[in-house]
């Protein structure tokens, strides 16, 4: 399992934006969308976002060898009570998943970006849950809670 993290410049947007479309092809499954009249998804609307509030927002791409094969979306969340780090977006394409890759990738991104953390997941999305449940749980070797709120499944932990 070899693949490389890289924060995303600005030329990588594009990629991002190609790559998004399968996201949310795979993410339909659980929310209501479909395409608009051209046959694709409506854009992501906060990504012009991660070029400009670049002290909350971090964008990364994912390569093996040559290949994109996915990217991720990191937030900073801040208000006067607290600031945690947030995973906005999380996508390895189908062919790169059951290989250790996103397993590896959120453990690095948690290295990276040290702090509280909160990771979380639509109910509905059961996939999602065992896959962040499983790798929190490793990572912090079971100290997080886990909660649900608002339709959400949500893992807390420090970093």
């Amino acid at each position: 399992m070899n693949y490389e993290l890289i924060q995303a410049s600005k030329e990588h947007k594009g990629i991002i934006q190609n790559l998004m479309q399968f996201y949310i092809y795979d993410f339909s499954e659980f929310i209501h969308c479909d395409v608009e009249d051209d046959g694709r998804f409506k854009s992501y609307p906060y990504l012009e976002d991660y070029w400009i509030e670049v002290d909350h927002r971090f964008p990364y791409v994912i390569k093996q060898e040559d290949n994109y094969i996915g990217f991720v979306l990191v937030r900073c969340i801040e208000s006067e009570e607290r600031k945690y780090f947030s995973i906005a977006e999380f996508f390895i394409m189908k062919k790169y998943r059951k290989e250790g890759i996103g397993t590896a990738v959120a453990k690095q991104l948690f290295d990276m970006h040290k702090g509280h953390w909160e990771v979380h997941q639509l109910e509905s999305n059961v996939p999602a849950q065992q896959f962040w449940n499983k790798v929190i749980h490793e990572y912090t070797q079971g100290n997080f809670s886990d909660r649900v709120e608002d339709g959400r499944r949500i893992q807390e932990f420090e970093a």
